[in-house]
């Protein structure tokens, strides 16, 4: 069996309960696709599996995978992968939007990435610190950042043994020599399984959008040696400025202007030393936690490094 036979046999098998197709119709759908169209035979299943998701009404995450494998969170490196996972719920925080029933760190031995599920899903609460085997998840991809989606044909069982979890933390310091445009107080996109920064009020996937406030810094830290760029969520930019969303807000409105809550960020962070620790993710640390040291550098040295950046 060629491997385009294979995806369509695989296609033809997820649509079984939902429509009445033969694997022939699906492989001459491929095949128009792949031969005529020129399309790599995994963008031409992803356009092939829309199609048929239009004609039988259903969302992807109400249709599963045919073919699912037991994955490692470290080896994902693709979009739309359906997965199956032995984890442990590492930590959870609180969602950031009503649609979204629980987000956190899901983690295994080769390390941690963060997972969401969402309300309509009706899934079973994940209790942190627990172990589990979690069939049928999708894998999702940001910025060159991978996560999981659970989903409505996702099914969760409790394991008795404990999963180890790796530590795919780094700790880095140095001095913080530039805070990065897209730092202070934004706007992210609302939309469901969106959390895209906009621009200008609108969101690179759903355009025009009514955006939700959030605090973040990116920064630079250099230790003399190399530069480390570094991301700062709501919660430790609130930790490490002093300035929490309200305030920021408040700021915001009072000078019709949202530049003012990062300058008045700024003003605290350049020339000064930090170690932070966290994953990595793309070029970013993502911080958990972090450390002010003693010992601020001269800032006009800063400013003009920064500037070099």
């Amino acid at each position: 069996m060629s491997e385009l036979e294979s995806h369509a046999a695989e296609i033809a098998e997820q649509f079984s309960d939902h429509l009445d197709i033969e694997q022939e119709d699906v492989e001459e759908r491929l095949e128009t696709l792949v031969n005529e169209y020129r399309v790599p035979l995994d963008e031409a299943r992803r356009s092939v599996e829309s199609q048929y998701l239009d004609e039988a009404d259903l969302e992807r995450d109400e249709l599963g995978s045919a073919d699912s494998e037991l994955t490692q969170l470290g080896e994902i490196d693709e979009d739309e992968q359906w997965i199956d996972l032995r984890v442990k719920v590492a930590d959870l925080w609180e969602p950031g939007h009503e649609s979204i029933a629980q987000v956190g760190l899901l983690g295994d031995e080769s390390g941690t990435k963060k997972f969401v599920a969402f309300d309509t899903s009706d899934l079973p609460e994940l209790a942190e610190g627990t172990s589990y085997a979690l069939s049928n998840v999708v894998t999702d991809e940001y910025e060159g950042n991978y996560s999981v989606k659970l989903n409505k044909t996702t099914t969760i069982t409790e394991l008795d043994e404990e999963i180890e979890v790796g530590d795919d933390a780094v700790t880095v310091e140095g001095a913080l020599v530039d805070v990065q445009s897209g730092s202070g107080l934004i706007k992210r996109c609302p939309e469901d399984d969106c959390t895209r920064v906009l621009q200008n009020g609108r969101c690179s996937e759903h355009g025009q959008v009514d955006g939700e406030f959030d605090l973040r810094i990116k920064a630079v830290l250099d230790d003399g040696q190399e530069v480390h760029e570094v991301i700062f969520d709501k919660e430790t930019t609130e930790e490490l400025t002093g300035i929490d969303l309200e305030e920021a807000k408040q700021m915001a409105t009072d000078a019709l202007d949202t530049t003012v809550v990062v300058e008045e960020m700024q003003g605290d962070l350049l020339g000064h030393y930090f170690e932070v620790s966290g994953p990595v993710f793309g070029r970013y640390v993502l911080v958990d936690e972090f450390e002010r040291l003693d010992g601020p550098v001269d800032p006009e040295s800063a400013l003009i490094k920064a500037r070099s950046i």
